[in-house]
């Protein structure tokens, strides 16, 4: 009787903890990584906008900002991943989470981020602008 109760437990438990380390545990199918996203058009982005695409699986802001011009770096910071964004008040790349700010060429200032952004490459060719891997 101890053994069929004690199965019975192991089997439960093993049907609660599959599923959730399965969704813990991201899948290995890789997503294309293009070389190159075209995002817009010139007139799109006024200065002191801000915008975030997807480039692949990596979340990249373009940025216009009027004392740099274009510039695109990776949107997650450094510290927990989470998204950051442009503050044209500041001058600066801002980390909502725990309040991590970067300069406009991505690298940490303040807060607990450990590493800078990531940088893109941004090319105007005929107003089209164009992110892509530095």
């Amino acid at each position: 009787m101890r053994i069929l109760f004690g199965g019975g437990i192991a089997g439960a438990l093993a049907a609660m903890i599959y599923p959730a380390i399965k969704f813990l545990i991201p899948p290995e199918e890789p997503e294309a990584e293009p070389d190159i996203l075209k995002v817009g058009r010139k007139e799109d982005f006024p200065a002191g906008t801000s915008k975030i695409f997807k480039f692949g699986r990596t979340p990249v802001i373009l940025i216009h900002s009027k004392a740099s011009g274009l510039l695109a770096l990776s949107a997650t910071c450094t510290h927990l991943d989470c998204l950051v964004q442009y503050r044209d008040d500041m001058g600066a790349i801002w980390c909502a989470c725990h309040n991590g700010k970067y300069d406009l060429s991505g690298k940490n200032i303040s807060g607990p981020p450990p590493r800078p952004l990531t940088p893109f490459a941004v090319k105007v060719i005929r107003d089209e602008i164009f992110i892509a891997k530095v």
